[in-house]
Parts: structure tokens; sequence; C-alpha cells
């Protein structure tokens, strides 16, 4: 009997500020806008699709929709995306996750930093997570090489890390860009022997891909397949993959694979817990 295979697809909800990069302006009330509408479009293909998924939410995000963060998390998971999505202080680590525990009245277990931005573990273990999803095992010019990181689950002084998700070998990403990018059947063979090899599939998108937004002025790389197209190719690969493993959160296959206990850990219990440290799958 093949072990469990676990598929966590992710997705980072947030103020939708990519233009400010490309010096197009765009008030905080249409980058919240644009984020709500791609949420909007996205969960209902979540929802037909019937599976459990996990939302990094930037408090500032949540505070402007606490109602449908509310929803979301009677399914899914509700992880930290720190408190803005273009600007970060130390503090918004414990800020928001506080402020998300407040709005969903549940326990926020995960980060993800905005655009995988480096910060120290321990401020992550101080902040009181057990687990950080914000590394990507490769090198994406212009952004950041991390081919030297561990391509699978590992610990980094005593965070549980989950990468997202590269192939065996020459570490092609499959993010939300390969997403859009490769063509369907490529990206689709890559995902299912990484989830082979692997054990676990993580991928992550952002719902305002998922509305149309090719009215602004991003590299058309960032919004090719937007909108109702890309809303058809995600359930398409949802359907697919269901053939190949269990649809889960991140929170839960940590918990069923790890010695973790059932809430998030201060810094002195970090300090003090004996982890284990085997890998997931060989």
């Amino acid at each position: 009997m093949s072990r469990q295979r676990y598929i966590l697809m992710s997705f980072d909800v947030e103020e939708f500020d990519m233009p400010l990069e490309y010096d197009q302006n765009l008030s905080i009330e249409e980058q919240m806008e644009t984020g709500f509408k791609g949420l909007q479009a996205t969960m209902p293909v979540i929802s037909s699709a019937d599976v459990s998924c996990t939302f990094f939410t930037t408090a500032n995000f949540a505070n402007w929709y606490p109602d449908s963060i509310r929803q979301m998390v009677r399914k899914h998971e509700v992880a930290s995306h720190t408190f803005y999505h273009s600007q970060y202080k130390t503090e918004d680590l414990l800020h928001s996750r506080l402020t998300l525990e407040e709005i969903t009245g549940e326990p926020i277990y995960g980060l993800r930093m905005p655009r995988l931005k480096k910060v120290p573990m321990q401020d992550v273990v101080a902040a009181g997570y057990s687990y950080d999803s914000s590394v990507n095992p490769t090198w994406i010019p212009g952004r950041y090489n991390d081919l030297s990181l561990p391509r699978t689950v590992y610990y980094d002084n005593n965070m549980l890390r989950v990468p997202a998700t590269v192939s065996p070998r020459l570490r092609i990403p499959l993010f939300w860009l390969a997403f859009k990018n490769m063509p369907y059947s490529v990206f689709k063979y890559l995902a299912v022997q990484s989830l082979r090899k692997d054990g676990y599939l993580c991928l992550y998108f952002h719902p305002w891909e998922f509305t149309d937004i090719w009215e602004f002025q991003i590299p058309g790389y960032a919004k090719r397949w937007s909108g109702e197209k890309l809303q058809q190719r995600l359930y398409r690969l949802i359907k697919d993959l269901k053939t190949e493993g269990d649809f889960t959160t991140m929170w839960q296959m940590v918990a069923e694979t790890r010695s973790l206990p059932s809430r998030p850990l201060n810094q002195a219990e970090h300090a003090s817990n004996s982890f284990k440290k085997t890998p997931l799958a060989k």
C-alpha cells in the first residue's frame, strides 16, 4: 500500500500592489477591491472542486474583509502573510498573527512572507508560529537565488520550513508564474512527478490572478491566463491531481507528519522542544 500523498494548494490573499512596482499609481481602495474581486472569483472554484486549501492572508486585507475571512476558516486554513504586503517591520509578525486569530477565532500556525522576503527564523519563532512557507528553492532572475536551500521540508533554527515545490534535479519552480506560462501538460507532468517523489506538493497562487487584470500596467507574463481562463485551468488541475493524492491544509500535513503540539509555540517552548528531524519522504 502506497504512502499518503499530500497536495498543499495555497493562496496569498493580499492587497493587489504589483502595479506599484511598475510605477502605476493605485490607491489602497483599488488595491483592496482587486484583491477582493479575485477572492470572490477564486472561492467558487475551490468550493466546486471540494478541496481544502491554505490562505496566507495579510492582516490588513483581513481587517478590510473580516466576514470573508471568517467564512473561509470554516473549511480552510488561514495563515499569516504578515500585516501589510508592501511594508514590513519585525513586530508585524506577532501583530498579524494576533489580529488574524482575533478575526477568525482560530489559532494561526503558519507564515509566508510577502514576495518570500527573507527574515530571521528566530523572529518567526519568537512570534509564535509553528511553520514557515517562505521558500522557493530555485533561482528566479532579479528576485532570489535559493538553489542552495533544501528542496523539501527542513528545519531552520527550530522552525519547520515547507518550501514551494520545485521539480527534482533541475529545480524547475512550480509556482504561480509557471502555472500561467507553461503548457498545461508540462506543468501537470512536473507536479505529478514531484508529488510521487516527495510525498507532498506545495503550490501557491494569488486570488487576484483569477479576476481580469489586463488593464493594469504589469508584465504580460504576470497577467497571462487571468480571469475566467485561469479559473478553468485551476479547476482542471485540481481534478487531475485528485487522482494522485489528497488535498489538505498545510497545518494538517504538518500535524500528521511531525511531532508538533496543537497550537503555536512561544520562543521558550521552541527552544526546548525535541522535534523530529526526519525528512517527510526520501
